[in-house]
């Protein structure tokens, strides 16, 4: 075990004193003066409930059931328990460890006091598994989440998504890591062995009320941006290193914060040091990029390689830089976490190879832009091309045909304001920001992503393949408060009658035969569970994706050398009713009923939609 030197100690006391800057606000929380005394918290590893032989295919499918409920933390010392709830109990979440090709079924029981709906962000799950925001599971229920697991190695994370209060339901700890293997990054050598030399680094920001409880972001119209620094659930923990090559895998889980992280030398400050980012929000990049900082945003999730073989017996302190877009500094957010590095020195069979994968970018097309999206702020809305999620006769902004490659221009008009925009299914390619304060940066050029951050008055334009599945998904602000103030908005995937695919059942996210269901013991029999998911994969969702996407390739070849129009029709407006939770404080909630109406282009409808209703009504919460 590492001890702590004598000069280690003492910079480790100095650095967490530190000094207020001028320009930064005072605490809004009681003032946490534990900074660097506790260690860092590896989020356990989530372990399958059963194996379950697909019916169809004949491969495994692992079933894991994980409960939303509520726990403890006792974040001050000195001060009362904060209440969160989380999956499993504990935040961040489980890590989910999955390798390439194994298909998994989810079922998220909600016992917790709100509504929740569960997105595994950065897979390209099936419309009705992809955490649309009115596919609530009211507590009480649950839902059986079914996911692919057939793109490259990531670093995913599923996290709350349920209308009006993900802000919520993620800040009182619904986040954690889903991280997906395959052979072809295995055989790179890089640093590996989860929690010891590869480990998840969850960012957060929190606000905390005089009795140690969490302060409520339910009234909260912009942003609440945190004075108080999580990692993996800790304020600004510490971790022992040894002197050697670590993979960092950096998730940003702030409802509203971003960082600009560099690491520093305790014994020589103000020098930044050098580290290789080697993987952006879709797996890894062409090649290591050699930074000395490093901008994340909320939803972003990067992963780099430290080498700490230069600081043997010294403290190496992570910061995160002052005036980061619109966000407000406090004493102590330029402070993230610290590490002691061993003076024993240690053989490193790891390596850092300078190319790392060929990335799959969208082929190329003109510089036609297909969309452009105005994110303004308007009357105190949040909006996108002045529509609202609300607006649910309009809010179908796009609808690009599967297997084509759409180029659209992502505007930040809101003032000052920043907004992390998040566009669900695809993976796409940065290709320019123009009017703000900086380029492409070569880590965002390097590799895939599927949220980029606008900063004030800045225009990004991204270019994405959209497929391979049709359906209706999701793009919104990743900033929660906007999001749950309606910075949201959808895109519709068109069905393409004559691709030979018929997969209507999942067009519609809100299609009922996938919706949560009401708890009751028969559920949870092991038979009943086992019969629920081979019917689930009965219906094929993700087996033929390799083939899918060889034949929407084909398709679109044909269609382009004979000219002619892919068929797309309209099918009749579906109507439903969702049964909508609403918190009125952190304590407590209510129900009412949301009739939504909402238009998809498909070649045809599949199954007819019933409505819930529930015996309580509110009216929804408002700005």
């Amino acid at each position: 075990m590492t001890s702590f030197s004598l000069s280690q100690t003492l910079l480790l006391v100095l650095s967490a004193v530190g000094s207020v800057s001028a320009g930064v606000d005072n605490w809004l929380s009681p003032q946490y003066k534990w900074t660097y005394q506790f260690p860092l918290p590896i989020p356990p590893v989530k372990a399958p409930s059963k194996t379950i032989v697909n019916p169809v295919t004949g491969k495994n499918i692992l079933y894991y059931q994980v409960e939303i409920k509520e726990f403890k933390s006792q974040v001050y010392p000195d001060r009362g328990q904060a209440t969160l709830w989380g999956y499993d109990g504990i935040s961040p979440g489980p890590t989910f460890m999955v390798e390439k090709g194994t298909e998994t079924v989810v079922r998220f029981v909600n016992n917790a006091r709100l509504a929740n709906s569960v997105h595994l962000h950065g897979s390209f799950s099936r419309a009705p598994f992809d955490g649309w925001a009115e596919d609530i599971t009211p507590p009480g229920w649950y839902k059986d989440y079914y996911y692919p697991n057939s793109q490259a190695a990531r670093t995913l994370w599923y996290h709350d998504h349920a209308i009006d209060h993900t802000a919520e339901n993620a800040y009182y700890g619904q986040a954690g890591a889903y991280i997906l293997h395959d052979p072809a990054e295995d055989s790179l050598n890089l640093p590996s062995g989860y929690g010891v030399y590869d480990i998840p680094l969850i960012l957060s920001a929190k606000q905390y009320n005089g009795d140690g409880t969490l302060f409520s972001p339910a009234s909260e119209t912009t942003s609440l941006y945190g004075d108080v620094i999580h990692v993996n659930g800790q304020p600004w923990p510490y971790l022992k290193v040894e002197p050697r090559k670590y993979r960092f895998r950096f998730l940003d889980a702030s409802i509203s914060r971003s960082f600009l992280l560099y690491f520093e030398r305790d014994a020589k400050q103000g020098t930044k040091l050098s580290f290789d980012v080697i993987a952006s929000d879709a797996g890894l990049l062409t090649g290591p990029q050699r930074v000395s900082e490093l901008y994340i945003s909320m939803a972003e999730r990067y992963e780099i390689v430290v080498d700490f073989a230069a600081y043997k017996g010294e403290n190496v302190t992570l910061r995160n830089s002052r005036d980061v877009g619109a966000d407000n500094d406090y004493p102590d957010t330029d402070k993230v976490m610290k590490f002691i590095v061993s003076g024993t020195s240690v053989n490193d069979p790891s390596s850092l190879p300078s190319s790392l994968r060929s990335v799959p970018f969208p082929p190329t097309k003109s510089q036609v832009v297909d969309q452009h999206f105005k994110f303004e702020r308007s009357n105190g809305e949040w909006k996108i091309n002045g529509v609202s999620f609300a607006d649910v006769t309009n809010r179908v902004l796009a609808r690009p045909k599967r297997g084509t490659v759409e180029v659209w221009e992502l505007e930040n008009s809101s003032g000052g304001w920043t907004h992390p925009i998040h566009i669900h299914l695809v993976d796409f390619r940065v290709k320019k920001r123009v009017n703000g304060k900086r380029s492409v940066l070569p880590y965002e050029a390097a590799g895939l992503k599927d949220v980029v951050w606008l900063g004030p008055g800045e225009t990004v334009t991204v270019e994405a393949y959209y497929a391979p599945w049709d359906g209706v998904y999701m793009f919104h602000c990743h900033n929660l408060i906007h999001e749950d103030h309606e910075m949201m908005a959808a895109f519709n995937v068109s069905v393409l009658e004559d691709l030979g695919y018929d997969e209507t059942h999942y067009i519609d996210p809100m299609e009922e035969r996938w919706r949560a269901k009401q708890q009751s013991v028969e559920a949870f029999d092991d038979g009943k569970i086992e019969e629920r998911v081979k019917e689930m994969a009965g219906y094929r969702p993700y087996d033929k994706v390799e083939e899918v996407e060889s034949v929407l390739g084909e398709y679109w070849e044909t269609k382009t050398k004979s000219v002619v129009v892919p068929t797309v029709t309209t099918i009749p407006t579906t109507t439903f009713a969702t049964v909508v939770p609403t918190s009125t404080s952190a304590g407590g909630s209510t129900t009412s009923v949301k009739v939504s109406t909402t238009s998809f282009k498909t070649s045809k409808t599949s199954s007819s939609s019933s409505t819930k209703t529930s015996s309580t009504s509110t009216t929804k919460k408002k700005d």
